[in-house]
């Protein structure tokens, strides 16, 4: 009876989870009944949560919405939002249309992951980037040094951050590549990590549609 009733409770948990994950997805395909219950989106798209580094919200909702689009279409089964039902392809296409955004597909014309794509932010707010290698300036460089000899610097980091996701545009798809303005321009591992996934899902699809193209000779 006890183990029974630990599953039961265990199995209502989970039932929560779905349901506020559910919410949360149907918030960020703006199906939600209430605007204020929907996720705020830029004129261009994206899905805007805050000014300080809202990417990092763009990332992990896309691999959210990555992930539930698999989970539904290997059970067969729909994202029931408030105002309609959302099938898995849908799930997917809005995910794509986020990572579209980041790699470049913007009003700005900017790649906010930094390496990729011929425009990309060049003044990154990180330390490393933003200060000349050992290897061509063996002086000492202290937290004193960095910020008053190259915190400032309007020129080029001299070292390029490749897959850094920056914070990226505010909520009028504008963009400063300035060092100084950090809830634009720093760079953080929970920016990049979720899209890792989201790359790896987008690339076996591409795989899988070669294959299919193939097969079909």
């Amino acid at each position: 009876m006890l183990e029974k009733a630990k599953h039961e409770h265990e199995g209502h948990v989970l039932k929560q989870y779905r349901s506020k994950a559910e919410y949360y997805l149907c918030s960020c395909l703006n199906k939600n009944n209430a605007t204020s219950d929907n996720v705020e989106r830029t004129p261009g798209g994206l899905l805007y949560i805050r000014q300080w580094n809202n990417m990092q919200y763009v990332s992990t909702a896309t691999f959210l919405l990555t992930v539930y689009s698999d989970f539904l279409r290997n059970s067969n089964q729909h994202l029931r939002c408030p105002t309609g039902t959302i099938d898995p392809e849908e799930i997917l296409s809005f995910a794509k249309s986020q990572v579209d955004y980041i790699l470049g597909s913007n009003p700005m014309n900017m790649s906010y992951l930094v390496g990729y794509g011929s425009k990309y932010p060049i003044r990154v707010h990180h330390r490393g980037a933003s200060i000349v290698s050992y290897r061509e300036n063996k002086g000492f460089i202290g937290c004193t040094q960095g910020y008053d000899n190259w915190y400032s610097r309007v020129e080029p980091n001299p070292n390029v951050l490749v897959g850094a996701l920056v914070g990226g545009p505010d909520c009028r798809d504008n963009f400063m590549d300035q060092r100084d303005n950090y809830m634009q321009t720093e760079a953080c591992t929970y920016n990049t990590a979720p899209l890792v996934g989201v790359f790896a899902r987008l690339l076996q699809l591409e795989e899988n549609l070669e294959v299919e193209l193939v097969a079909s000779y």
